[in-house]
């Protein structure tokens, strides 16, 4: 049985993956490991972040957070999700009806994972570290403070 990630994390993820497109508009994470302690994103990218980017992106991320955005959901069948959404992680068999995420009007994407109801409940965003190698840029992050509840 495959572990479920951490609300706090993941929904920091969708955040994280948001900021990312505005900021750079490279794309979402094409590859995640999301653990409770420390989780990593990795982003097809041509070159590594300065310190100042770096800076940008945790202080963004954080400011969302603050927010306290609702994080709700909402029930799309396949072939609308397809016209308003990038499906290409979707997994094989996913059905007809595909669930939406959405963090206030800060992002949506279609997901099966668990998130907070608000996010407030996320926690500091932390950026441990990033780097960048052959195409691909990995930002690593944690989360402080935080409420332990998951929708």
């Amino acid at each position: 049985m495959e572990k479920e990630a951490d609300p706090r994390m993941h929904s920091a993820e969708h955040i994280l993956n948001q900021t990312m497109v505005r900021m750079f508009d490279k794309g979402r994470a094409f590859s995640a490991h999301i653990e409770k302690k420390k989780s990593k994103c990795d982003y097809h990218f041509d070159r590594d972040l300065t310190p100042e980017e770096a800076a940008s992106i945790e202080k963004k991320v954080n400011e969302v957070v603050s927010l306290d955005l609702p994080v709700t959901e909402e029930f799309l069948p396949l072939a609308e999700a397809g016209k308003r959404y990038n499906l290409s992680r979707l997994p094989e068999g996913a059905g007809d009806t595909l669930r939406i995420v959405h963090i206030g009007d800060y992002d949506a994407c279609p997901c099966i994972g668990k998130h907070v109801s608000r996010s407030g409940e996320i926690g500091a965003f932390r950026m441990i570290s990033h780097d960048w190698a052959e195409g691909v840029l990995r930002l690593r992050y944690k989360l402080e403070g935080g409420e332990e509840q998951g929708a």
